[in-house]
């Protein structure tokens, strides 16, 4: 099989930083507010009106372009995109982003499962199409979190503890056939005895493309907090390690560890479980809010343009989704700091 490497990462945040007290102001008593849960974080962004996700994704691509050159985007064999809310109900932004940057992909993929570990889902499925297709070179992909701005505030939802949480971004990784920041080792699990934990609702019930009233939030209800803390307690830990054991190492020689960033009690936990220091695990949390599947790519991106992640060091990805039905961890070994001249 052919060697894959994630060659760079980009990202883009919409919109100066919305302060909490944009919710404080709208919120009413809710019990959940006690919740570490929903422990709000002290900025996050939100997608601008009129925004579209392929909008956030072209942005996103801005630095990339400007690393690689345009004909280096426009030539991509294999676009995935995952998109948190498609602007339409049927139709992930694949194609659009196709068109919008004038590429012409062998595959075009629009993944709606992943969740919050998207972005390692995604790059396993580049690397496995990259590997094994004899004339694909080059892939892309996209992860769009545009939940924040749209569904968070609405009046009904902007009140309660979880709209403070979220925050919307897109982050972007480009990948080639090559050795230069290869990816050593991926893990992903599917637990689909999880998978109806995760849950919306709406007051009055009713199907959301319904017609009615109410607006659409996450069902969340003190048990299914309780499973979802001990799921992901176990989960991220479980794929770090196992990817760290196949490679022959402890999780302690990692260098740079990147995960989803849901709240601080994950953070902590997770930093824990592995026996880290906080040099060695950034958190864009109190930054960003909880970026769903766009927050390790974005956080990646963000160390990287801070100089914290040297060429050569091992950077470990990991993350879980939704209520838990999925979890991956990835390792690679960083080359992705300078533009890669033989692609340009």
């Amino acid at each position: 099989m052919n060697t894959v490497s994630l060659i760079d990462v980009a990202s883009y945040l919409p919109g100066d930083p919305v302060g909490t007290d944009d919710f404080t102001r709208y919120a009413h008593s809710d019990r959940m507010a006690k919740n570490i849960m929903f422990l709000a974080p002290t900025h996050r962004h939100h997608i601008g009106a009129g925004e579209s996700a392929v909008d956030m994704a072209e942005r996103a691509l801005t630095p990339l372009i400007d690393r690689h050159g345009t004909a280096t985007i426009a030539g991509i064999d294999i676009l995935i995109t995952h998109t948190q809310l498609p602007d339409l109900p049927v139709l992930g932004c694949g194609a659009d982003l196709a068109r919008r940057m004038r590429m012409s992909p062998q595959c075009i993929l629009d993944v709606h499962n992943g969740g919050c570990a998207c972005f390692i889902y995604m790059l396993e499925l580049a690397r496995t199409i990259l590997s094994t297709n004899g004339s694909a070179r080059t892939a892309l992909i996209v992860t769009v979190q545009n939940t924040a701005g749209q569904i968070f505030t609405q009046p009904d939802v902007r009140p309660l503890a979880q709209a403070a949480v979220p925050g919307d971004g897109c982050g972007v990784g480009l990948l080639r056939i090559s050795d230069r920041a290869p990816i050593l080792d991926v893990e992903c699990r599917h637990h689909p005895e999880f998978a109806g934990d995760m849950t919306a609702a709406i007051d009055p019930p009713r199907r959301y493309w319904e017609p009615g009233t109410g607006q659409l939030r996450i069902a969340f209800t003190d048990s299914k907090i309780t499973q979802v803390f001990a799921r992901g307690n176990r989960l991220v830990p479980e794929v770090a390690h196992a990817v760290c054991d196949r490679i022959g190492v402890t999780s302690t020689a990692v260098d740079t560890f990147v995960t989803n960033q849901p709240n601080r009690l994950f953070l902590r936990n997770w930093r824990d479980a592995l026996e880290l220091t906080p040099e060695h695990y950034p958190d864009t949390f109190d930054d960003c809010g909880n970026l769903f599947g766009a927050a390790i790519p974005v956080t990646l991106d963000a160390e990287n343009r801070a100089g914290r992640i040297r060429n050569g060091s091992l950077v470990l990805l990991a993350g879980f989704a939704h209520a838990g039905d999925f979890a991956a961890a990835a390792a690679i070994r960083w080359g992705a700091a300078q533009p890669d001249t033989a692609m340009t």
